[in-house]
């Protein structure tokens, strides 16, 4: 049985008052973007005490993760390597995401001389996580964490493919924080070309941004009450934003086969959850149960 990780106490930050290293700026090895397994995070904690190192956790079903993952990369390039990014898939790796507590994904953690430090949650807007980024080596920097990643170990990311206009325009809106321009370019690309999938859930995604805007996510689902749709909307959505997608799916199946007028509402909303997840084994399931509570 493979024992739980612990980022506790991995190294004792109070030791780094005074610095053992030399002045200056010290090479450590891998790229400026790097993916981490469970099997080399014992390895991370270690280079954290040389280079600040950020952690990126993610998973392939979340949509917000897809708007703040290149936000990261782009920074972690930008900066010259004055960090490491590491990026966590928190489905093939949960016990990196039980180290860290994870609540909800996307959430960036920084590890600074072994520890832990909270940075955010949510796909925060690019200038935010700049001057998150910019206090996060400034503290790095008082604890004489300065390391840097080399240049010739950098690697660069593959260039992704030109996106159409009005999609890389609702990209750029969900990046800056502006849904509503968003959601336009989107609704003109399904207008344009009603069998656009990605253009259908990305809608899906910018939709569900919206309605969790400024949203406490755990008072959501404490609040849900019994036969009331709006309540039990919104904490679906709360449930999807924290990745509990079989609770999400679970509610708002129970809404279809209580039937009336909750029927069409949740039945509308499900299918908005299996655009934004993808093909996942939760949705596969819900997608038969729902199936079956309609016919």
């Amino acid at each position: 049985m493979n024992q739980p990780l612990n980022v506790h106490g991995a190294v004792d930050l109070s030791s780094l008052a005074a610095p053992r290293r030399p002045a200056g700026a010290t090479p450590v090895p891998g790229g400026v973007v790097i993916d981490v397994t469970e099997a080399g995070f014992e390895a991370l904690v270690q280079r954290s005490t040389t280079v600040p190192v950020v952690v990126d956790l993610w998973a392939e079903w979340c949509q917000p993760c897809k708007t703040l993952s290149p936000i990261l990369e782009r920074l972690a390039a930008e900066y010259g390597g004055r960090f490491q990014l590491a990026k966590v898939d928190v489905d093939a790796n949960p016990q990196i995401a039980a180290a860290f507590q994870v609540q909800s994904i996307p959430t960036v953690v920084a590890l600074l001389g072994g520890q832990p430090v909270p940075l955010f949650q949510g796909a925060y807007p690019e200038a935010q996580v700049r001057q998150i980024l910019d206090q996060l080596l400034a503290v790095a920097a008082q604890n004489g964490i300065t390391g840097t990643v080399p240049p010739e170990a950098a690697t660069e990311p593959e260039p992704e493919p030109e996106l159409p206009p009005l999609h890389a325009a609702g990209l750029a809106a969900i990046e800056t924080g502006d849904y509503v321009t968003a959601e336009a370019a989107y609704r003109q690309a399904l207008k344009e070309n009603p069998g656009d999938a990605e253009a259908k859930a990305a809608l899906a995604q910018v939709l569900l941004l919206q309605r969790l805007e400024g949203l406490d996510l755990a008072v959501a689902v404490a609040d849900a009450r019994d036969g009331d749709l709006d309540s039990q909307l919104l904490a679906a959505d709360a449930e999807l934003a924290t990745g509990l997608l079989s609770a999400a799916f679970s509610r708002l199946l129970a809404l279809v086969r209580a039937g009336g007028e909750l029927r069409e509402p949740a039945r509308v909303r499900l299918v908005e959850y299996f655009d934004i997840v993808g093909p996942v084994p939760e949705a596969a399931q819900a997608r038969r149960a729902l199936a079956s509570a309609l016919y």
